[in-house]
């Protein structure tokens, strides 16, 4: 693939432009690249005090008791909204792994088979969940298997 960079004063804010004959999964992954949100989140710390995040800050999202709960690299913060906004909100570069976990694709340490034909994943700061087999085909797929 070729790059160019033209940096220039006249250009206030990236923008990129991509030629080619079709869509592949290389070009997809590049758009989601570059599409990436960082827009902030907002969550609770101990029960009362409001912190803001960025997407790169959060490791995973999980649904524990009815309560949302982000995972940072070393703590956790609740959030009021529900599992399907914070996934619309931090966009492509989270993946939905079962019906109540999203997982941030950055922080993915490895993979073990799981029972029934599930994975279990661990993420980076020790946090880990399974891939559900609803989930398992797209999980695959990003993984190139």
């Amino acid at each position: 693939m070729k790059v160019s960079v033209d940096i220039s004063p006249e250009h206030i804010e990236p923008y990129a432009v991509i030629y080619t004959d079709k869509m592949t999964d290389e070009i997809q992954r590049i758009i989601d690249a570059f599409g990436t949100s960082d827009t902030p989140i907002t969550a609770l710390q101990n029960e009362e005090d409001l912190v803001i995040l960025q997407p790169k800050e959060i490791y995973m999202v999980r649904v524990e008791d009815g309560d949302t709960v982000i995972y940072g690299e070393r703590r956790k913060y609740r959030s009021r909204k529900r599992l399907y906004e914070l996934g619309q909100q931090l966009g492509k570069q989270f993946m939905q792994i079962s019906k109540s976990t999203l997982i941030n694709l950055s922080y993915m340490e490895s993979i073990e088979q799981g029972f029934s034909g599930t994975l279990l994943l661990k993420l980076k700061n020790g946090s880990k969940d399974y891939v559900s087999r609803t989930y398992l085909p797209e999980f695959k797929k990003y993984l190139g298997l």
